[in-house]
């Protein structure tokens, strides 16, 4: 039982944490990731955790530069480690247009 209740408040804490990294992008990308950032990018919601990561992590080394927001995106990812950057793909993957996980 105490295990079960552990991993409970994990699980939350670590997606209360997520939802206060996405906080950043929801002003671009929507709070439920169904915006088209500045009508540009495509929608982010459940988009593949690797991508996620792959492109955040380019982003934040300003390695890419994707329709034309590689500036926005550096430096909203600045402040992120790569530990970061992974529960931000992670909570982007598993979001569904209610905004709520889907998995």
């Amino acid at each position: 039982m105490k295990k079960v209740i552990l991993f409970t408040f994990t699980t939350l804490a670590l997606f209360a944490d997520s939802q206060e990294l996405y906080k950043n992008c929801a002003g671009c990308h929507g709070e439920n990731g169904e915006t088209s950032a500045l009508g540009q990018s495509a929608v982010i919601t459940g988009q593949d955790i690797n991508l996620s990561i792959k492109q955040l992590t380019a982003y934040k080394n300003g390695e890419l530069n994707k329709y034309g927001l590689g500036n926005i995106m550096q430096l909203q990812l600045t402040a992120l480690n790569s530990k970061n950057i992974k529960e931000l793909a992670e909570y982007i993957s598993n979001m569904d247009v209610n905004g709520s996980p889907s998995k």
